[in-house]
């Protein structure tokens, strides 16, 4: 899998599914995702799902997936997989498959994912995707799981947490701003700096709080339930 986010959340694993496995609750806290529905299906089979994210004021890109999830393992552990497409003549994305793992470690629950797709536009699509989509996708899916991490530990709703990110965003912003109009340029570039380099504010989700490859630098294996997904 060529995207890798993973986070320790100290909280319940039963809270810590629900919150990541429930649609309604799922699309609160993932910047990827405006709306997430599942779709009727008949006992024993896979969950499909249709997906949709608000590219502009007033353009959405959908596409369709499918999914399923093992709550009880030998090893305690739990694990969701999914496979994912969209026909949408905006989305670069054409198809992917990804996992989530819930594994219990200590007071809390090391939650991360493994996933990747495959663009389209060809050339344009590639490079696009290298030097653009790609980053902007790990660093939006590491930044929705410190908020969901926020959420599960602190009790901060997810609305909130994105009102903090907004405001202290734009008081940098400015700060940096007003150093650099009316401060002499030493002092202006270390605000600046400060500005860029300091962490965000405890409550505030930050990317960087997660791990973006796996630990001892091994690559991650999916699970063998990705395998028993047909494509959406």
């Amino acid at each position: 899998m060529s995207l890798y986010v993973e986070t320790f959340v100290r909280a319940g694993m039963d809270e810590l599914w629900e919150r990541s496995q429930d649609p309604a609750l799922h699309q609160r806290w993932d910047l990827r995702f405006t709306s997430i529905h599942y779709l009727p299906r008949s006992e024993g089979e896979p969950q499909r799902f249709r997906y949709a994210t608000r590219v502009l004021p007033f353009v959405s890109v959908d596409g369709t997936g499918v999914s399923a999830g093992e709550r009880r393992r030998p090893d305690g552990t739990r694990v969701s997989a999914l496979r994912f497409a969209s026909d949408h003549p905006l989305s670069l994305l054409a198809e992917g498959s990804g996992y989530w793992r819930y594994v219990p470690d200590g007071d809390g629950i090391r939650f991360l994912t493994g996933y990747d797709y495959r663009p389209r536009w060809g050339r344009f699509g590639a490079l696009a995707d290298r030097f653009v989509f790609r980053p902007l996708m790990g660093w939006a899916t590491a930044w929705s799981f410190d908020r969901l991490r926020l959420w599960c530990e602190r009790g901060t709703p997810p609305g909130l947490a994105l009102a903090r990110a907004a405001g202290e965003s734009a008081l940098r912003v400015l700060l940096s701003a007003a150093a650099l109009l009316y401060a002499p340029v030493a002092p202006a570039l270390l605000v600046v700096a400060a500005a860029v380099l300091l962490p965000p504010l405890p409550g505030t989700p930050a990317a960087r709080r997660c791990l973006r490859t796996p630990p001892g630098r091994t690559p991650a294996a999916a699970p063998r339930l990705l395998s028993t997904l047909e494509p959406s």
